[in-house]
């Protein structure tokens, strides 16, 4: 790297010249190129791709493109100034067309491949070719990596066009899926979550695709009408967009011997992934085989720590598939999620998922996903069989470590802390158990729930703001309300009692409250609040967007008044069960 790019890393990047300088194509300069691409990216029509491990695609721009948004505080934390995001050169790169990139970035993207594996079964008959060999990036093309401040970040168009892993489809994503991933990436940002990160959002003002939607007021579990809506591209941007399903993809070549360079590309692969997101970690020097081991290890660490966070904080990713499920441990593709309101073990946004990738089985889920991992990781260990053990004994203990971060979770979100006697983890299980049975018998809001319990009320009075009243209460008002006092009152000699492991003498009241609200947010996107967003966004009012914006990243904050009376709050009865507002097929 050489000193003018490091100098200018550690300034303001104000123009796209400047974020030129640093560009950095790891990826396409390290990795296999699909031998059958063409060389100027003009490579938009669905066909199999048999190796490699990207194809260069030519971004099909979107039409007369409108700022809508960008991420104030992404922009920030990069180095970027905030009038690039409105610059004509910047607007025109990041809305499609990179044809006028200035050098040394490249005129051409890339999409990548993967496998799909659901629930921990591989699967390849829903791809058009029926091989497996169709599925991948559809509609977002990379087109930039970019060494900034020490950081490599690669910046995805999604709904960029149409690549040859489109099977068919527009390669274009609407207004309003992109509202939604706008604001979720940027939310779970600053809920602390892991996340892949929004840059910038622009609508086309000519161009519109028709897509499944559901009518107003709709209770059907699918879309029942056709509407036509605006394409939108959002740049999102992470360290690297490699999934689990890429390493499967290669694991399977290699494992079938489908071509000479099968087993190369999965090793290629794989060390790609350990530079791009674990050298922190992982020592250059070692073996691979050694790589690969402490990869599984630090994988896991990740992806147990990510799924306990998302269950902290009420999201569930509706569609985790192995295909879904990021590589680096972060979360990745903003489909069909949702934010818990009403709490139910069983809440899932989207109406294909099922119980598989419900709110609380999602560690079930991250469970299958990391057996497809190790499996992928297990072949290059194969001509080192002494070294199959450990990775045995990593896989095997993922269902500890998963739940050792859930009770790490719930402490923390109770305001316990450390338990650190037995007596104390058996009134721990016992208090969360009758809690999971109280919430859903009372029917309570996920988000509001565990944030009045955050002021360590002397009643249950505050707690009562998170009640949706179910037929259990309305039957039975006094004895649920008597059941409450008492798990309160079960919950504070717990909190008294038990220590954080830090605390000498007793925590205050005030101190547990202060520790429990950097946990338990205050503020949840919920669809509600995104539908009249993208509604409005729609007829080119973009204000409720970028207010969602402002609220949502400060979810622990307690904000003004009049954001509290809008954004704190039950959700209305009438928006249950309602299509677009309680459940969705998959956004696009």
């Amino acid at each position: 790297m050489t000193t003018r790019l490091l100098q200018k890393s550690s300034s303001t990047i104000s123009t796209l010249d400047d974020l030129a300088e640093l560009a950095n194509y790891s990826l396409m300069d390290s990795l296999n190129c699909d031998p059958d691409a063409t060389a100027n990216g003009a490579d938009q029509a669905p066909r199999q791709v048999f190796s490699g491990h990207y194809v260069p695609v030519t971004p099909t721009p979107i039409k007369d493109p409108e700022y809508v948004a960008h991420s104030q505080s992404f922009f920030s934390e990069l180095g970027f100034a905030d009038s690039m995001a409105t610059s004509s050169d910047f607007v025109r790169m990041f809305s499609g067309d990179i044809s006028q990139a200035p050098e040394p970035m490249r005129k051409i993207g890339w999409a990548s491949g993967y496998a799909l594996s659901i629930y921990g079964t591989e699967y390849t008959q829903q791809c058009p070719f029926q091989t497996g060999n169709g599925y991948g990036d559809g509609r977002a093309v990379s087109v930039l990596e970019s060494v900034i401040n020490g950081q490599r970040w690669e910046m995805q168009l999604k709904g960029g066009g149409r690549t040859p892993y489109c099977r068919g489809a527009d390669g274009r994503a609407v207004l309003r899926s992109s509202i939604r991933e706008f604001l979720a990436q940027e939310h779970m940002h600053a809920l602390a979550v892991p996340t892949s990160r929004s840059l910038s959002l622009y609508v086309s003002k000519t161009e519109k695709v028709n897509r499944p939607w559901y009518s107003p007021g709709s209770r059907s579990e699918n879309p029942d009408i056709l509407v036509a809506e605006a394409v939108a591209i959002s740049t999102r941007v992470a360290p690297s967009f490699i999934r689990v399903g890429q390493l499967e993809l290669f694991a399977r070549r290699a494992r079938k011997n489908e071509h000479p360079k099968a087993m190369e590309e999965l090793e290629k692969i794989v060390l790609h992934l350990i530079d791009r997101e674990y050298a922190d970690v992982v020592d250059k020097q070692l073996t691979t085989q050694e790589k690969v081991l402490l990869l599984a290890s630090e994988f896991r660490n990740r992806l147990t720590s990510l799924v306990a966070n998302w269950i902290r904080v009420g999201f569930c990713q509706g569609n985790f598939n192995s295909d879904n499920c990021a590589a680096g441990g972060y979360t990745l593709d903003y489909g069909p999620f949702g934010f818990s309101d009403l709490f139910n073990p069983h809440y899932q946004p989207w109406t294909g998922g099922g119980h598989h990738f419900a709110f609380m089985n999602q560690p079930n889920a991250a469970q299958r996903n990391f057996d497809m991992f190790c499996s992928a990781l297990r072949m290059l260990l194969a001509s080192h069989p002494e070294h199959l053990p450990e990775l045995d004994e990593v896989q095997n203990g993922f269902s500890t470590a998963m739940q050792a971060e859930m009770d790490r979770m719930w402490a923390s979100k109770l305001g316990l802390g450390a338990l650190n006697t037995e007596s104390h983890k058996v009134l721990y299980k016992e208090l969360l158990s009758e809690l999971e049975t109280l919430m859903m018998q009372t029917a309570v809001d996920y988000t509001i729930f565990f944030r009045e319990l955050s002021s360590v009320p002397d009643d249950i009075s505050p707690l009562k703001k998170s009640f949706y009243n179910s037929s259990n209460y309305a039957a039975d008002p006094k004895g649920m309300d008597k059941r409450w006092t008492e798990w309160l009152t079960k919950w504070k000699a717990l909190l008294n009692s038990a220590s954080d492991g830090n605390a000498s003498p007793p925590r205050s009241n005030d101190e547990i409250s202060g520790q429990m609200k950097l946990v338990n947010p205050k503020y949840s996107l919920r669809e509600w609040f995104v539908v009249p967003a993208y509604q409005q966004a729609a007829a080119g009012n973009y204000s409720l967007v970028r207010e969602l914006q402002e609220v949502m990243t400060q979810p622990y904050a307690e904000q003004s008044k009049e954001v509290e009376e809008k954004y704190y709050r039950l959700k209305p009865r009438e928006f249950f069960e309602v299509g677009g507002l309680s459940h969705l097929s998959c956004s696009s």
